[in-house]
């Protein structure tokens, strides 16, 4: 077979890239395990509705955007949806069906389609037998593992520089895997195969046949089958994208994928494998039938009723809180401090125990990465980390120095760092780990047992490795004189910028006035060892950060006095006796710590302490709310507390903390508004009063930014526990990181794992994350509200389409659901 000798392609190349542009949109973005990122497995599908969407997977995966009916049944018996649940679901949905026939609906299964739109390979293992799809994927997975790797392999792929397709024509030629499959000339035929992707796809489109009405299933079918490298080399093209280039590895690998079929397709055609080729094609065209068609509407009704039963909830305890004045008094109290929290779900149980136990302390939320954009250079790092959502770029660069002044520090970091990496290659090298143990085996003895039974944590926190403890650190938000890395790139923030940013993040924050003597800025992370997700319980607003670096820089902007001036000449006074504390709370542990407190003016000490004082009353009371889902309901405070940090420290601890499971609101309102209710840590929290936003600038970014992410988070969350299989990355135990840091494998191969483990959404008995797509509520002017969703497309495709539920709070505090555009009604 030459090139020259393919046969045609069933539609003109420009409709076949298309094609292939439209299916690689499909397919969201998988982040590395250091960076971890919530992310909306359906992005891709913003364009449709929800039920579209559903729709679509079905008819290409058999499975829908719906969990069984069982676990509807399971809801219904226990009370948690309530037959007026379903009937307000039924008038929701336009339904013209009965409760009763809804109830008897639901006692059965509803039919799945019998074919989905697979691959070649899986139509032959059921034509002849076999492990088919498991050898491709195997094959393919081992290949991108090795071109992508980011330093795990000793010895790197030869092929590296070429493209991710050109590589596989390369490898593939040598593999001799194929032979023991019965493909014996399947090197040969590679060899002939086209030297560019977009050829490849257009001759094996051609070669199989495929209609131009199936096309674009087929070619997100065929991405699906190796979905999380598809998802990887999205992400590749995603960052790409951010800075102006283009990445096409993801149509290198749909054009392996397609070669793999079409190969298969040409060595193994027989009467049999064409037959049941053609009916899956001809089956995948067909519209959904009247049946599935029914079914579906009933699903979609009791998914509508579990959500109106929380949203109910969530109106009702709105309500029961008594309105209180927004606008400052004539003399309004001072608070004895403030701390504006990331909203984070976790933080609105924290927020909510700070309140019990110092009731004279405001709490606030806010976006996690508290407004400022930046990349953060730690000491003696020589690579910047971006502290930001990744729907945005960084600003400034931000580097972290010694307080005091040492010249040296960052060298005397680099060179800690640079034994620690030698010993660890030392002791796990294929040379050198008997004779290691041989030798140091005995003197490890104390460790392994400490280790073992949580009194010591195996390795040092990411963010205090190669320090000695001893070191003050602090951001230094002025630019030096020098650049600090070679590529010439600007360090700091000049005095106007500085200025500039701390008016926008301060009108942002809402904080009521007038300011506390002490205010707190309280980003989060997480503390758990031998977890491969471990970012992935940090901030998910900075790209897998944990928000230390965020709440230092905008505390250091806030204390300087260049930026105090600016502000006092804007009308935007900070009062002189004011100082803003930067803080993290390890969501783990939850213990919130304090830093850069060393230039905390001497008058506030005495009140530091105190505020000290309240934050472990806190910590104790938040730990022991979250202890039965910890299996550690009734013991002791100390005990719980005891438990609960060796479980950070446990290397063999699968759930060290549930995250942000069973997330479900997202809540932009004045604190007053939610003050006092309970809301079972399932709620983001954000500070907003719209009567000081005349612009409804903040109201802008509220949609645009935290609301967007929350939504990510929810939806993330969401189809792990709908199709762990495909949208989860399964059990956690088994996990094997792929690629350095790339991602994880379940087992030893397959394909690239995406989404949450089964060990943050299930507890071994039930789902502890309840599918609920994320309703958001929002005291402003429905007008205003619907000036954003004009704007902006994407947030109105999430609302419109019923990605999210979108709900307006009004002054007297009843709630209204946005039903469709310009109508709004109370259910």
């Amino acid at each position: 077979m030459k090139t020259n000798d393919l046969p045609a392609a069933v539609l003109p190349q420009a409709h076949i890239q298309a094609y292939v542009e439209a299916a690689c949109n499909r397919i969201a973005p998988l982040w590395p395990l250091k960076h971890f990122v919530a992310v909306n497995p359906f992005f891709g599908f913003s364009d449709m509705t929800f039920q579209q969407a559903s729709d679509t997977l079905a008819r290409i995966t058999c499975r829908s955007l719906y969990m069984p009916r069982a676990y509807y049944r399971e809801q219904y018996r226990s009370g948690r949806i309530t037959p007026e649940d379903v009937v307000q679901a039924i008038r929701r949905c336009g339904s013209t069906l009965s409760l009763q026939a809804v109830e008897a609906a639901l006692a059965t299964e509803g039919p799945q389609p019998k074919m989905g739109m697979v691959s070649v390979s899986d139509i032959l293992a059921l034509v002849e037998g076999g492990l088919w799809s498991s050898f491709v994927t195997e094959r393919i997975s081992l290949h991108c593992a090795a071109y992508f790797d980011l330093g795990q392999a000793s010895i790197a792929l030869p092929w590296k520089h070429l493209s991710l397709y050109a590589a596989w024509r390369e490898a593939a030629q040598v593999d001799r895997s194929p032979a023991l499959m019965g493909l014996r000339d399947f090197g040969a035929q590679v060899a002939r195969l086209p030297e560019q992707a977009q050829p490849t796809i257009e001759w094996a489109v051609g070669e199989l046949g495929v209609p131009p009405e199936a096309l674009e299933r087929y070619l997100h079918a065929a991405l699906l089958s190796v979905g999380g490298w598809a998802a990887w080399t999205r992400y590749l093209r995603w960052q790409a994208q951010l800075q102006g280039r283009r990445d096409d590895a993801i149509v290198d690998l749909l054009a392996i994928r397609l070669a793999w079929d079409a190969l298969l397709f040409r060595a193994k055609r027989s009467p049999a494998l064409e037959a049941r080729w053609r009916e899956m094609l001809a089956h995948s065209m067909r519209e959904p039938s009247a049946k599935r068609q029914a079914a579906a509407e009933i699903d979609r009704i009791w998914l509508a009723a579990m959500e109106i039963g929380f949203q109910r909830q969530v109106a009702a305890g709105l309500a029961q809180c008594r309105r209180r004045q927004h606008d400052p008094d004539p003399v309004p109290m001072r608070p004895a401090a403030q701390a504006v929290f990331c909203i984070d779900v976790r933080s609105e149980v924290y927020r909510r125990s700070l309140e019990t136990v110092a009731p004279q302390v405001q709490t606030a939320g806010f976006a996690g990465f508290f407004g400022v954009f930046i990349e953060w250079l730690p000491l003696g790092a020589d690579e910047a980390q971006r502290h930001i959502p990744v729907i945005f770029n960084p600003t400034h660069r931000i580097a972290e120095v010694s307080a005091d002044g040492q010249p040296l520090a960052a060298a005397w970091r680099r060179r800690r760092l640079a034994h620690a990496r030698a010993l660890k290659n030392f002791k796990f090298g294929a040379a050198s780990c008997f004779s290691f143990v041989e030798t140091q085996g005995l003197l490890y003895a104390g460790k392994l047992l400490a280790h073992s039974l949580g009194w010591s944590r195996p390795v040092p926190y990411p963010q205090r490795e190669g320090l000695d403890g001893r070191e003050r650190l602090k951001p230094a938000i002025e630019p030096p004189r020098e650049p600090a890395l070679p590529d010439g790139r600007p360090i700091g923030i000049d005095a106007s910028a500085r200025v500039a940013d701390a008016a926008r993040i301060l009108k942002a924050m809402s904080l009521p006035q007038p300011l506390a003597r002490i205010v707190l800025l309280v980003g989060h992370g997480s503390s758990s060892v031998n977890n491969p997700h471990a970012t992935g319980l940090d901030c998910g607003a900075c790209g897998g950060q944990t928000g230390e670096a965020s709440a230092r820089v905008a505390a250091a902007l806030f204390n300087d006095p260049v930026v105090r001036s600016g502000l006092a000449e804007q009308g935007m006074p900070i009062p002189s006796d004011t100082w803003f504390v930067p803080a993290l709370h390890d969501t783990t542990t939850d213990e919130v710590t304090l830093l850069d407190t060393d230039d905390c003016p001497a008058h506030l000490r005495d009140e530091l302490a105190q505020l000290r004082r309240w934050l472990e009353q806190a910590s104790d009371l938040t730990r022991m709310q979250r202890a039965a889902l910890l299996g550690l309901g009734g013991w002791p405070d100390q005990k719980v507390a005891a438990q609960i940090r060796a479980r950070s420290r446990d290397w063999s601890q699968v759930r060290p903390e549930w995250g942000l499971a069973n997330n479900a609101a997202f809540i932009a309102a004045p604190r007053s508004r939610t003050q006092g209710l309970d809301l079972g840590g399932r709620a983001f929290l954000h500070e907003y009063v719209w009567k000081r936003d005349p612009s409804f600038e903040i109201l802008t970014l509220i949609m645009t930014a935290p609301m967007v992410v929350a939504n990510w988070i929810n939806m993330q969350y969401y189809a792990s526990v709908v199709d762990n299989a495909r949208w989860g990355s399964g059990n956690k135990v088994l996990h094997n990181i792929v690629g350095g840091a790339i991602g994880v494998l379940e087992g030893n191969g397959g394909d690239l794992r995406v989404g949450l483990p089964l060990q943050s959404l299930h507890d071994g008995q039930r789902w502890v994350h309840e599918p609920l797509r994320l309703s958001v509520y929002i005291e402003a002017p429905r007008q205003a509200m619907e000036d954003v969703l004009a704007r902006h497309a994407l947030v109105r495709q999430l609302v419109d389409h019923q990605w999210l539920h979108l709900f307006q709070i009004d002054d007297e505090g009843r709630v209204w659901r946005r039903a469709s555009a310009h109508c709004w009604g109370n259910d």
